[in-house]
């Protein structure tokens, strides 16, 4: 068992490196190639995110794969965590909450941008994209730093090889503290990207609705592109912060049965371990060019089943009822009725040498009409 838990730990954690790594190079060249447009900041936010989850993924889990490796820290020892816990639990913190500010950041942005581009235009900068970086980030390490100043503590978790916020035996007044605010800023965090990309949304629909009523150009690509993104970043966070954000919440007040809450806070952080997995795959699968071919790929089918589909004798009365409206159209004009029979009886033949009624009705009525127009 401890085996098979090692060899997933490394497997995971190899799978979340090269994802990243393939995220970073694709985000650095789209970034090179759009730097002055609209989409700068959003790549720029983006960059970060996945650099961010790539350090988050290479940290704590170095240090979780030397815990396993050693068999973990015996169960007498939870309670007093060396430095090695301390670091480990601010890291797990810190890269953390960074994902979900930055995710939170990501859609306010492109909220503002779609609803108000103007404004958008006029305060959205590459200077203020970073220094709102450095807001993110100082925000999130202070948040990991506080039990250095007493307001809360680390200690090792169950089985021993990862630590986090104290919650489940001998927890003080500013434990219960520390973890109240860690989850109500994740929860706050998931609500705000959660309104803000729902807003996004509905104004790009609305206005691709009334564009079309109005004959006019759609909306621009890459907004849609853009928060299609934003809404699986979103998903993939809420699937995979939102059960250890909600068991730390209600542990806050755990009773007697810590077998179970020891269960549940593991799988918690195992199932939040993902998030910096699968977050880079967000953007790889997500981008317009992938969407556009698995487009096309589903458009081939659909055209290919469709015709499979048509029989020759729905094809031959179709073509009579074509034949039977353009006759109406050219019988419907006073001056084209001596005309009607002499110019649509003539025998015309394509270049495949098969007789075409269809096409023969069509070009002399747009002869006749031409003529008559004279």
């Amino acid at each position: 068992a401890h085996f098979t838990l090692t060899s997933v730990a490394s497997l995971s954690m190899t799978l979340g490196v090269l994802s990243n790594i393939v995220a970073l190079l694709i985000l650095a060249n789209s970034y090179a190639r759009l730097r002055r447009r609209s989409k700068a900041a959003f790549l720029l936010f983006a960059t970060s995110l996945v650099a961010t989850d790539f350090m988050g993924h290479v940290i704590p889990g170095a240090i979780v794969l030397k815990l396993y490796l050693s068999e973990g820290v015996p169960a007498t020892q939870y309670a007093r965590p060396d430095a090695l816990c301390q670091f480990l639990g601010g890291s797990m913190v810190f890269f953390g909450l960074c994902p979900l500010f930055l995710g939170c950041a990501m859609a306010a942005e492109r909220c503002l941008g779609v609803t108000r581009p103007l404004l958008h235009a006029s305060l959205v900068s590459a200077t203020r994209t970073k220094v709102s970086l450095s807001i993110i980030w100082l925000a999130a390490l202070c948040m990991a730093l506080l039990p250095c100043f007493h307001l809360g503590s680390y200690s090792y978790q169950y089985p021993g090889t990862w630590c986090f916020i104290k919650v489940l035996e001998d927890t003080a007044e500013a434990d219960v503290a520390f973890v109240l605010l860690f989850s109500g800023l994740g929860l706050g965090s998931l609500a705000l990207a959660l309104v803000c990309n729902t807003t996004s949304g509905l104004t790009l629909l609305i206005g691709r609705m009334r564009k079309q009523r109005c004959n006019r150009q759609r909306a621009r690509s890459h907004d849609i592109e853009m928060v299609v993104q934003l809404v699986g970043i979103m998903v993939t966070s809420c699937i995979c912060w939102s059960p250890l954000i909600l068991d730390v919440f209600s542990l806050s007040s755990v009773g007697d049965d810590l077998a179970t809450y020891r269960m549940l806070m593991i799988t918690g952080v195992r199932l939040a371990s993902w998030n910096q997995i699968l977050d880079p795959w967000v953007y790889i699968l997500l981008r317009r060019a992938v969407l556009r071919k698995i487009y096309l790929v589903t458009k081939r089918q659909v055209d290919l089943s469709s015709i499979r589909r048509w029989e020759p004798n729905s094809l031959h009365s179709a073509e009579k009822t074509t034949v039977i409206c353009y006759f109406g159209l050219i019988a419907s004009v006073p001056k084209l009725k001596k005309q009607l029979i002499q110019n649509l009886c003539k025998p015309k033949w394509n270049k495949m040498g098969q007789f075409s009624d269809v096409g023969m009705a069509y070009f002399r009525f747009q002869t006749l009409t031409k003529q008559t127009m004279m």
